[in-house]
């Protein structure tokens, strides 16, 4: 069996939409890393499993592992790791149906390289999501150069500042951004970090071309209901194809029926993505299938419970290719 390792940060969210502002009542549930192991443990190739690795609060320790019970795939919880700091929360209230602000109360510590790499032993890839935005520093991540395996990340709140006391988490652009972009094979961001990134939008000529020569082999956008955009080496993860040439293009989004709760579907996105990459799948194949999943997610609230609504979906969309 090979090894997929999901490194992250267990979040407990309060999520307020629209709908939840208009009834008064929030949504409270598992999210951070939930969405993106239970997107993994569903549409995970076949011979793989999936290796947790997080910093728990240990106020919510118990619970975790209670969420890992429900989740299929997982190999060993020897890298979920009780810390005595309080776990983080975060309070979602989205402003429309995609965009939100969030405010952060309490905060596990990010791994630093000694502490991460005898977990990385045994791995055969690694998907790193980083939603506090300090799972790894960057001394850390540039240290992943060195595993020898793909490793895709998802950069998504390195783009926060740090948390302030009773306010919310103000976009940021990203500092030393070669450097960062440089430690993974794959990066992830959507479009409003795109152009927090690049001062560009991610469908202007030559926008990818500019993030992609920063160093990672692929690079891949989201946009919400336009979908998703990519630039790629070809044979990224798998051998047989000339790495001399890239691949790039957009994929639309799924059609779906309006409103829906957006929450995680990024983590989602990546995660299905990169296993479908792992499994074989060429890039737009994969990323026709991880924008199927995200659809499907609009359905589902919160990270409990969603490995069982997504592999209720899977054979459907295996059957699609």
């Amino acid at each position: 069996m090979k090894r997929l390792g999901i490194l992250g940060t267990f979040v407990w969210d309060t999520v307020w939409t629209l709908a939840d502002q208009a009834a008064g009542r929030p949504l409270e549930t598992w999210g951070g890393m939930s969405f993106s192991l239970a997107s993994a443990a569903a549409m995970r190739p076949e011979g793989w499993e999936i290796v947790p690795i997080a910093h728990v609060g240990a106020d919510l320790l118990g619970r975790a592992h209670e969420l890992l019970d429900t989740l299929g795939g997982i190999v060993t919880r020897d890298a979920v790791v009780s810390v005595p700091q309080p776990n983080n929360r975060v309070e979602l209230v989205y402003t429309d149906a995609a965009s939100r602000g969030e405010k952060m109360s309490g905060g596990v510590p990010g791994w630093t390289w000694d502490e991460l790499a005898p977990h990385l032993d045994g791995l055969d890839a690694l998907y790193v999501n980083f939603l506090s935005g300090w799972e790894l520093d960057l001394a850390a991540a540039k240290m992943l150069r060195h595993f020898p395996h793909p490793v895709y990340a998802d950069l998504h709140s390195l783009f926060l500042g740090p948390p302030l006391p009773g306010g919310p988490r103000e976009p940021r652009r990203l500092p030393r951004p070669a450097e960062w972009l440089g430690s993974f094979d794959v990066v992830q961001m959507n479009a409003e970090e795109f152009e927090l990134l690049t001062d560009t939008r991610p469908d202007a000529p030559e926008a990818l071309e500019g993030v992609y020569c920063l160093g990672p082999r692929a690079v891949f956008v989201t946009q919400g209901s336009d979908g998703a955009r990519y630039m790629a080496r070809r044979g990224l993860l798998q051998p047989g194809e000339s790495p001399s040439t890239v691949a790039h293009g957009q994929v639309p989004a799924v059609p779906h029926a309006p409103g829906g709760d957006p929450t995680g579907c990024g983590d989602v996105w990546g995660a299905s993505l990169f296993c479908g990459l792992l499994g074989g799948l060429d890039v737009e194949r994969a990323v026709r299938r991880a924008n199927a999943v995200a659809a499907a997610k609009l359905e589902h609230r919160g990270g409990s419970g969603l490995y069982e609504h997504l592999t209720a979906r899977r054979g459907a969309w295996d059957a699609e290719g």
